[in-house]
């Protein structure tokens, strides 16, 4: 008898605050997953596509996007695009920002994404990781994507003002847990862009973990200009630059995100 594979592990990368290099860790711990030998689905949620951008497609040349599977019924499968770093996509244009509005008006729209993740499966097509980059706002789309997911990882600038947000994204978050998603679990926090010669980016991050009481995803993405230029060559850093330090850096995180899902 053929025992059904494993569900995948559903993971948001939320972040309302734009500039958290949030789309460049799903694109490169994607990559890094996929270097384990992980099947990696990668879902562009936000009407910038800058995920589908990055990872070499232009959005200006796509036919069907996640817009049509949402809005329109459009097969799921159809609409998925092998990439050059060995993950999947399904990509965005920037249609999707009227997706949000089309959503606001239906039924049940919280439950839109979880439908077509479940689509996915039911159809044989298995992932063990799906990576939603989640649009920088706390609209229909990011609550779809936290009622699809098991958890969610919030990548932060280590600066001040930029924890300022994620009070408000944890309060979306207990808001989910109540209506539509009881079990989704906070990962913890990413540091990103981190500078780790001031003590302020380490202080910073302490506050964090204590004024939220979040998990903090070892270790730092360090700055380097190395990420800027990876999504203009169409790849993500493990593909232009691997042996960079953000590049290894983005291979622990998927080490230490393949641990906790063990858990």
């Amino acid at each position: 008898m053929n025992s059904e594979p494993a569900p995948p592990v559903i993971l948001a990368v939320a972040n309302q605050k734009g500039g958290v290099a949030k789309t460049t860790s799903v694109a490169s711990i994607g990559a890094a997953l996929a270097e384990r030998g992980q099947s990696v689905l990668l879902v562009d949620l936000d009407p910038q596509a800058c995920l589908t951008f990055s990872l070499g497609i232009d959005p200006e040349d796509l036919e069907l996007s996640i817009h049509h599977v949402l809005t329109k019924g459009t097969d799921v499968a159809e609409t998925i695009i092998a990439t050059d770093d060995g993950v999947d996509l399904l990509p965005a244009t920037i249609e999707l920002a009227r997706a949000e509005a089309d959503l606001l008006t239906r039924t049940g729209r919280e439950h839109v994404l979880r439908g077509v993740m479940e689509d996915l499966q039911a159809a044989g097509t298995h992932y063990d990781w799906v990576l939603l980059d989640c649009p920088p706002s706390l609209g229909v789309l990011t609550v779809a994507a936290l009622t699809a997911a098991q958890g969610v990882l919030i990548p932060l600038q280590c600066e001040t003002l930029s924890h300022r947000g994620v009070g408000q994204l944890l309060d979306t978050v207990h808001d989910v847990r109540r209506f539509t998603n009881r079990d989704l679990a906070v990962w913890g926090v990413l540091p990103t862009l981190y500078d780790g010669r001031t003590n302020h980016a380490r202080a910073v991050l302490d506050t964090i973990s204590e004024t939220y009481d979040l998990e903090v995803v070892e270790p730092p993405i360090p700055k380097t200009i190395k990420f800027a230029e990876a999504p203009a060559a169409g790849r993500s850093i493990l593909a232009t630059s691997r042996t960079s330090k953000g590049a290894e850096a983005y291979r622990e995180v998927a080490g230490s995100l393949i641990a906790r899902a063990a858990r």
